[in-house]
């Protein structure tokens, strides 16, 4: 046997050599690559992404509401009628006017609060008010805070533009009513008290004037 073919024979022998060596630290790659991706056109992608986002929930209202409720439907038509309202802003501002209204009404100081009243939600605060005056009584009272606030319902009249939004407090305060005298008869000016309030305000959408008003009041 000439010397070239031993030097052949020998080359594939290492080669040979070589190649099981490498399987056996590398290991075989059959079955367990996934195949290869598309190639995706930038323009559809970005407009695919662009659908999911337009197309998205507006989480100022299904963090407040459930979505497709009653309640949402109505947040949404009032958010068309007056792109610029947000429901978190209006709940900041129902959480200040819960305060507001709350304090005027105990102590009895009712000219600053009437313009956020509606007529006959004012008419039976100063009813009462008056009975109180009229019995000697008066209320010391101190706001702590709110506990909890909860947006419970909505509804929007396409007609005439007016929106409506209900809201449930529980509210903190100490209140100590007093007598002609000054004698406690209720309350105590160290005990905290919690108060549950359902709340109804509304306001007409896409005018100039943004105060809501209070239209009525129960538990």
């Amino acid at each position: 046997m000439n010397s070239p073919l031993i030097q052949l024979l020998v080359l594939a022998g290492i080669a040979v050599f070589l190649i099981l060596r490498l399987k056996s630290v590398l290991g075989t790659r059959e079955g367990f690559e996934k195949p290869p991706l598309p190639k995706q056109d930038p323009a559809s992608s970005s407009r695919r992404d662009f659908e999911v986002i337009e197309g998205g929930p507006d989480h100022d209202i299904v963090d407040h509401v459930d979505a497709g409720s009653d309640a949402a439907d109505a947040l949404a038509r009032m958010k068309r009628a007056e792109p610029s309202f947000g429901v978190g802003d209006f709940l900041g501002g129902a959480r200040g006017a819960y305060e507001m209204i709350l304090m005027g009404f105990e102590r009895g100081d009712l000219a600053e609060i009437k313009p956020f009243l509606a007529e006959d939600v004012y008419e039976t605060f100063a009813e009462v008010v008056e009975a109180r005056e009229e019995q000697g009584l008066t209320i010391e009272a101190e706001f702590v805070g709110v506990r909890e606030m909860t947006l419970v319902g909505a509804t929007f009249h396409d007609e005439t533009g007016t929106a409506e939004i209900a809201v449930k407090y529980i509210g903190e305060l100490t209140s100590v009513v007093r007598d002609s005298s000054g004698e406690v008869i209720e309350g105590s000016p160290t005990q905290v008290k919690r108060q549950k309030d359902v709340w109804t305000f509304a306001r007409r959408m896409g005018v100039d004037d943004p105060n809501w008003q209070l239209v009525a009041t129960g538990e």
